[in-house]
């Protein structure tokens, strides 16, 4: 049964946010007590993805077949332990619809790169001050949010966004591929870690 919620977050909640989802449940399928969805700050409910936000998703492992947009409400952040936005429009416009979560809430990439030389020795010991999953996985997360102060903002602020890419190029989907697929496996590492040290 899942314990521990993530929720990815885009515009459309058609391209970015949903192959991130497909692709964070694809790395923890193996791992019930995680739970992945996603949703668009201006979604129209029902979208399918296009074709190729689809196929791109595919050919990472994710499976995009059951996708239908939904819009971002507050009963839907709301659930969610961790918060992924696909840029830092999004991070903003999550805190400002509930600003409780803003201990939970990155970019996709952000989360990324603070947690990137977080060693799996010390998501373990993170880890181990929890109980259940749930606050095993909320002491991670602090873990990694605490980084923020330590590293402070990156060169370029983009370099924390994933580039929109609906209706435009093919080059445009690669590209905001190759910024997603990295950071999305980052955290599916840090996640695989900790919940596996949750159940030690």
């Amino acid at each position: 049964m899942a314990e521990f919620s993530v929720l990815t977050v885009c515009t459309g909640n058609i391209c970015r946010s949903p192959m991130a989802e497909q692709i964070l449940r694809a790395r923890l399928a193996d791992l019930p007590e995680l739970e992945f969805s996603s949703a668009g700050t201006y979604a129209g409910d029902g979208d399918v993805m296009p074709e190729q936000a689809a196929a791109l998703s595919l050919r990472h492992g994710g499976d995009p077949t059951s996708h239908r947009a939904r819009y971002l409400t507050e009963p839907i952040l709301g659930s969610a332990d961790l918060v992924l936005g696909m840029s830092r429009n999004h991070r903003r416009e999550i805190v400002e619809l509930l600003p409780k979560k803003i201990s939970v809430t990155f970019t996709l990439r952000e989360f990324a790169r603070l947690s990137a030389d977080v060693t799996d020795g010390e998501i373990r010991h993170a880890a181990s001050m929890g109980l259940t999953v749930k606050a095993s996985l909320a002491e991670v997360v602090a873990l990694v949010a605490s980084r923020k102060g330590q590293f402070g903002l990156v060169t370029s602020a983009e370099d924390d966004d994933v580039v929109d890419p609906y209706k435009r190029s093919d080059e445009t989907y690669e590209r905001s591929a190759q910024q997603l697929v990295p950071a999305a496996e980052q955290v599916a590492r840090v996640l695989r870690v900790a919940v596996e040290a949750s159940r030690a």
